[in-house]
């Protein structure tokens, strides 16, 4: 377990510094299989970044009932959740990514209201 450690963290990294210049957005949306809610937030955050992030993002999709060990890396209590890994921040959504706004500010694309 120890080197795969390692190696993620590194392969992280390196993403990190490659995507930095570009501002690409890496994007995990943690679902429970295909129910209703699930399927919901699929469609809401793929819509959301087609308009808004135009192909500037990597969205990946992760069945919590198919890989339990990845939620629990990232402890992941509650789903759909989506995690914006890059660009730093690291911020969490939890619900069907139906409020675009609150998306849209989590990910830093649009300024808060004052």
């Amino acid at each position: 377990m120890g080197p795969k450690q390692v190696k993620d963290s590194t392969q992280e990294f390196e993403k990190a510094h490659a995507l930095e210049a570009g501002r690409k957005y890496v994007l995990r949306l943690y679902v429970t299989g295909t129910t209703p809610r699930s399927v919901r937030a699929i469609t809401n955050i793929r819509k959301i970044c087609d308009e808004h992030l135009k192909g500037d993002y990597d969205l990946e999709v992760i069945d919590i009932y198919q890989q339990p060990v990845l939620a629990k890396g990232e402890q992941i209590i509650a789903a759909p959740t989506m995690l914006k890994k890059l660009p730093l921040p690291l911020r969490r959504f939890i619900g069907d990514m139906s409020n675009t706004e609150q998306i849209l500010l989590g990910l830093d694309l649009r300024a808060k209201k004052k």
